[in-house]
């Protein structure tokens, strides 16, 4: 394999872990479900380091990287709903903003051509929120804990930095301020306002 697609063959073996959180979910392996999550926490973190340090950035990887991730996350938070761990509301709220953020991409890159964006720190802090309620829902059902109440507060933070990246999202694409057009086709730019170019969460 060359070594320039290592990023990417990282990425696709956390694709390839999604399937399997499903399973452990719907098991109620909850233990194992918070195993499988934090290391797909920490093949994205490497696979960014090694895309952006070493410089083996590709279009497929800037393709991959944010869908992997967005996968991951709306797999969890399907499950999580369907076991009755995480509000259905909040599952939605979840779900709609990264089918806006797609849907948005995709709008304006079929009309204008491939485009990047400078990051959102509210879609950074939104990320994490949602990374950190799953965190804390399996550790809770995986190790019996009882944290008073963290996982509904947690709940509500979430949905908060959700619509606020949303309609900060709707706002950046609708004024245009930070959209700048790619300067070379060699470098795609993603479906995300998360991450301008290819670097760990």
């Amino acid at each position: 394999m060359n070594l320039s697609q290592l990023p990417n063959a990282i990425t696709l073996s956390r694709i390839a872990l999604v399937p399997v959180l499903i399973l452990a979910l719907k098991g109620r392996h909850f233990g194992t479900a918070l195993a499988i999550f934090l290391v797909a926490g920490i093949s994205d973190a490497l696979d960014g380091f090694l895309a952006k340090r070493l410089n083996m950035t590709s279009r497929l990887g800037a393709i991959l990287d944010p869908a992997a991730d967005k996968i991951l996350l709306v797999s969890a938070y399907v499950m999580l709903t369907v076991l009755e761990y995480i509000p259905f509301w909040l599952m939605l709220g979840v779900a709609f903003r990264d089918l806006l953020i797609v849907g948005g991409y995709l709008a304006y890159t079929s009309l204008f051509g491939p485009v990047t964006m400078r990051p959102s720190y509210l879609s950074k802090l939104n990320t994490f929120m949602q990374i950190s309620l799953i965190c804390v829902i399996l550790a809770q059902q995986a190790m019996g804990l009882t944290l008073a109440g963290a996982d509904r507060v947690l709940d509500y933070a979430v949905l908060a930095t959700t619509v606020a990246s949303g309609v900060h999202y709707l706002w950046t694409w609708g004024v245009m301020k930070d959209i700048t057009p790619a300067k070379t086709s060699s470098t795609a730019s993603r479906p995300s306002d998360e991450r301008p170019e290819r670097d760990p969460r």
